[in-house]
C-alpha cells in the first residue's frame, strides 16, 4: 500500500502571528486557544501563501487533487468536532487525527558553551497555548552536549502535570539517543557502554524519567538558520554563559576531577 502523504505547510491566516509555517506545532501554537482561529494544511508553499493573502478565507469551491488542503476555524473543541472532516479526493492525504493531531506543547531548546568544556548556558521557549514563557540558566565549567540536554530538562521540569510535547533543538545528540532508543539501551546496560561509563549519565537517567512522565517527540532543526525561536534559544544560552558568579555543574565537574573517561569531552 502506497504511503500517504502528509501536508508541507500550514498556513494560518487568523492567530496570534499569521503566516506560513513548516511544521504542525508552530502552526499549533499560533492558534491553540485563539478565538476564531483560521489555518489550514497544505501540499506546497505557494498554495499556503495564497491562503494567507486572500481577502476572503472562504473557499468558493470544495479544493481539488491540488490543493487536497483541510481547513478549521474556532478554538480546540472546534478542532475536535470537525478533526474527521476531510476535504479530498480518493488517495489523498491520512485522516485529520493522524495528519493535524494537536500536541499540545511546543519546547525550543538550546545550549552551549564558549570552550567546550567551559563556560556554558541554555535557553528554553515554552508555549502553551497563548503562554510563552522563557528559561534560561548557566554554569561556569560544562560542555555543548550537557547544557543541550539540561536545557531540554528544564523545560520538561517546568510542567505542572504529564503533558503531550514536541521538542525541537538542534542537537542530533540529544534527539537521536532519545528517538533512536541509544539512552533506553544505555540505561538497559547499567550506564556502561563498553569499558566505560556513558557520559552524561546523570542528566540521562532524569531525561528518560521525564519522557516517561510526559509524551515527548523530538525533532531536529538546522541550528543558525534563521529559525526565529531556535535563534532566541541561541542567544539566551550565549547570555547565560556570559555571567557572573556562575554555580558548578556539579555532575561535570566530579567526574572531570575524577579522571573519568568522557568527562572533558563530548564524545557525539
Amino acid at each position: 500500500m502506497a504511503k500517504k502523504k502528509s501536508f508541507s505547510h500550514y498556513a494560518v491566516k487568523k492567530g496570534r502571528k499569521p503566516g506560513v509555517y513548516s511544521t504542525w506545532p508552530e502552526c499549533f501554537a499560533q492558534v491553540h486557544g485563539f478565538s476564531g482561529a483560521v489555518y489550514k494544511g497544505f501540499f506546497s508553499q505557494p498554495e499556503a501563501e495564497q491562503f494567507v493573502s486572500a481577502e476572503d478565507h472562504k473557499p468558493t469551491q470544495e479544493p481539488g487533487e491540488a490543493t487536497q488542503a483541510i481547513l478549521f476555524s474556532g478554538d480546540r473543541e472546534a478542532l475536535a468536532r470537525k478533526k474527521r472532516t476531510l476535504v479530498a479526493s480518493k488517495g489523498g492525504p491520512p485522516p485529520v487525527s493522524d495528519a493535524l493531531e494537536p500536541t499540545g506543547i511546543v519546547l525550543y531548546t538550546d545550549g552551549g558553551c564558549l570552550g567546550n568544556p567551559g563556560p556554558g548556558g541554555y535557553g528554553v521557549i515554552l508555549v502553551d497555548g497563548p503562554n510563552r514563557t522563557e528559561l534560561s540558566g548557566g554554569f561556569r565549567r560544562t560542555t555543548n552536549n550537557r547544557m543541550e540536554l539540561t536545557a531540554c530538562i528544564v523545560g520538561l521540569q517546568a510542567l505542572e502535570k504529564p503533558s503531550s510535547v514536541a521538542v525541537y533543538t538542534d542537537s542530533r545528540y540529544l534527539a537521536n539517543s532519545i528517538e533512536k532508543g541509544w539512552a533506553k539501551r544505555w540505561r538497559a546496560n547499567r550506564w556502561r557502554r563498553g569499558d566505560e561509563t556513558v557520559p552524561n549519565a546523570d542528566l540521562w537517567k532524569t531525561m528518560l524519567e521525564l519522557c516517561e512522565k510526559h509524551r515527548v517527540s523530538f525533532h531536529w532543526v538546522k541550528g543558525h538558520a534563521g529559525h526565529t525561536e531556535n535563534e532566541r534559544c541561541d542567544q539566551l544560552s550565549v547570555q547565560s554563559s556570559q555571567g557572573r558568579n556562575l554555580p558548578p555543574d556539579t555532575g561535570y565537574e566530579e567526574r572531570e576531577q575524577a579522571g573519568k573517561p568522557g568527562a572533558s569531552i563530548d564524545l557525539f
